[in-house]
């Protein structure tokens, strides 16, 4: 019975924070500009404050994360400006590789021998490639002509496939889909994932009057992207040995924990509508 009533507290816990969490994404997608744009800035900074000592635990890594967190925000920065061009960002990327290897240099001459100029670069650089990126395409995408409808439908689509992906595992989840990654997933649930940000995004498409083409790949990028995404985080989790990336949202971990399907997403989507509109 004790157990029973610590679930129904943790589940009570866990569709709170989720009310909290839509109406701020949803709000902040909404207004646009500034308030999106810090919204967005804020969950990615944390996120990338989580997976880098998520990764500093693994035996023989030293990330210093500072230069991670100003590329970082330079990246998110950037994007706010409508004109923000891939290349100017691929410039920036690679001036953070280079500061890296600066601040090694001056750590192996200060340290007498002591540098960690691969793990470091490659370690920092994963985390701006694998979270600040994606959320510079989300602030991008806002700069659309559609991008507020396409943003929520982004967001509605993942949530749809969470939702679908649990629900279908629970009922019908029989056979493991990637058991030493995360035991809890089935093949069953994978598909009603799918089918899940399917049928929202057709709702979507509806109700906000937009082109079916190619809107309606957002379907298919939210529920076979959002789950790679999601087994991509309890990797790494998986490597470093942790259960949760944090604790900074009550029943759902950290922030990386909730919006770790989101970054996948993201990304895949701002490029095909980049490509295609």
């Amino acid at each position: 019975m004790a157990a029973s009533r610590s679930e129904r507290q943790e589940l009570r816990l866990r569709s709170l924070s989720s009310v909290v969490i839509v109406a701020v994404i949803l709000g902040t997608v909404y207004s646009g500009g500034i308030a999106w744009a810090l919204t967005a800035g804020i969950i990615a900074m944390m996120s990338l404050q989580e997976y880098y000592r998520l990764i500093s635990r693994r035996e023989g890594v030293r990330i210093s994360p500072g230069v991670g967190y100003i590329f970082s925000l330079v990246f998110l920065v950037a994007a706010m400006n409508e004109n923000a061009q891939p290349i100017v960002l691929a410039m920036i990327l690679s001036l953070c590789v280079c500061a890296v290897f600066v601040v090694e240099v001056f750590r192996r001459q200060l340290t007498k021998g002591t540098s960690y100029a691969i793990v470091n670069a490659g370690g920092i650089i994963s985390g701006v490639l694998y979270i600040a990126v994606p959320w510079t395409c989300m602030i991008m995408l806002r700069n659309y002509i559609v991008g507020r409808q396409v943003l929520m439908t982004l967001f509605f689509c993942t949530w749809a496939c969470d939702v679908g992906a649990y629900l279908g595992g629970k009922a019908f989840g029989s056979i493991k889909l990637c058991e030493h990654v995360s035991p809890g997933k089935t093949i069953q649930g994978f598909v009603a994932g799918i089918i899940g940000s399917l049928l929202v995004n057709a709702l979507a498409i509806y109700f906000f009057s937009l082109p079916t083409y190619p809107l309606i790949l957002i379907g298919f990028i939210c529920g076979i992207g959002g789950q790679i995404g999601d087994l991509a985080e309890s990797l790494v989790k998986r490597e470093a040995g942790q259960k949760d990336s944090g604790r900074i949202i009550p029943g759902h971990g950290g922030m990386l924990d909730r919006f770790d399907s989101i970054l996948f997403n993201g990304l895949l989507t701002y490029l095909v509508l980049r490509v295609l509109l």
